[in-house]
C-alpha cells in the first residue's frame, strides 16, 4: 500500500469593500493563506487582474513551489550521489497563456545555480537535475513542461 500524505491550508478572502462581488471592479482580491503553526502568507491576484502587486499571487506561488520542490529533490539526489552542495539559488520563470477569462501555464524554466565542493562534470550534473525532476512531487503533478537550465559552480580546491 502506497502512503498518502494530506496537506491542509486555510484561505480567507479579505476583499469585500462593502458590496461584495456586485461588480468586477467593486471587490478586492486580497486574501490570506494559512496553515497550522506557520506564518500567514498575504496574497492577492496578479496586478494584471486587479490584484495588489505587493502580495504573492497564485501564479508566483506555483512557480515558487516548483522551484523549491526541485531544489529539495536535487539536494536529496546530491546526497545519494555523494556530491556535496554548498550553495543553491534559483531564478525561476513561468509562462502563462491567457485564453479569454481563463488560461494555463505553458512552461516553467528553473535556472538553478548550484555550487559544489569537489569535482563534478556537466553531464553528471545534468543527470542529477533530470533525476531531481523525476522525484519532484509538484513537477509530477502539473501538465506542462518544467525545464532545468542549471549552472554548475565548482569550488576551487584548497
Amino acid at each position: 500500500m502506497k502512503p498518502e500524505h494530506h496537506y491542509s491550508v486555510d484561505v480567507a478572502w479579505l476583499g469585500n469593500r462593502g458590496s461584495g462581488t456586485s461588480h468586477y471592479r467593486e471587490y478586492g482580491r486580497q486574501n490570506v493563506i494559512a496553515a497550522a503553526g506557520k506564518p500567514v502568507i498575504e496574497a492577492s491576484a496578479d496586478r494584471t487582474f486587479h490584484g495588489d502587486a505587493d502580495r504573492w499571487n497564485p501564479e508566483e506561488l506555483l512557480v515558487a513551489a516548483l522551484s523549491e520542490c526541485h531544489m529539495l529533490s536535487f539536494l536529496h539526489v546530491a546526497v545519494v550521489h555523494g556530491v556535496v552542495v554548498t550553495a543553491y539559488t534559483d531564478a525561476a520563470e513561468g509562462v502563462m497563456l491567457q485564453e479569454g477569462d481563463g488560461g494555463r501555464f505553458t512552461s516553467v524554466t528553473l535556472h538553478p545555480r548550484v555550487t559544489v565542493a569537489g569535482p563534478l562534470d556537466e553531464e553528471r550534473f545534468e543527470r542529477m537535475h533530470r533525476e531531481a525532476g523525476e522525484k519532484c512531487f509538484i513537477a509530477n503533478s502539473v501538465n506542462f513542461p518544467v525545464r532545468h537550465e542549471g549552472v554548475l559552480v565548482v569550488e576551487p580546491a584548497i
